[in-house]
C-alpha cells in the first residue's frame, strides 16, 4: 500500500515545472515574486505595483488567508487578473513550499 502514495507523488512531481521544483527546493529568502511558479513578468508587475514584489510577501498573503487554496486563488484572480492556471500553479507552489519549510 505504500507504493501507491509514492507512485502518486512521483506522478505529481513529474507534472511540475522546473520553476516550481526550483522554488520549493530551497528557502525563498529574498526572491522576487516572479520566482513563484504561476507568476509571470506581467502578473509580477501587477503584484509589485501593490506591494507584493517579493515571494515572502506573497507567502504572507497566502498565510493570512490561512493557506486556503481556493480563497487564495480567488484573491489572485479577482485582485490581479491571474488566469485560473496561473492561480492554481501559484497556490500549489506556495502550499508545497509550506509543506517543505514550515
Amino acid at each position: 500500500w505504500l507504493a501507491v502514495p509514492s507512485a502518486l507523488w512521483l506522478l505529481i512531481m513529474a507534472t511540475r515545472t522546473q520553476k516550481f521544483k526550483a522554488f520549493v527546493s530551497e528557502p525563498m529568502g529574498d526572491k522576487d515574486v516572479t520566482a513563484v511558479d504561476g507568476i509571470n513578468d506581467e502578473l509580477g508587475l501587477k503584484l509589485a505595483a501593490k506591494g507584493f514584489d517579493k515571494a515572502y510577501i506573497l507567502l504572507g498573503q497566502f498565510l493570512l488567508l490561512k493557506k486556503d487554496y481556493a480563497v487564495f486563488q480567488r484573491w489572485l484572480k479577482g485582485a490581479y487578473g491571474a488566469s485560473p492556471s496561473e492561480a492554481q500553479r501559484c497556490a500549489s507552489c506556495l502550499m508545497d513550499w509550506c509543506y517543505a519549510f514550515l
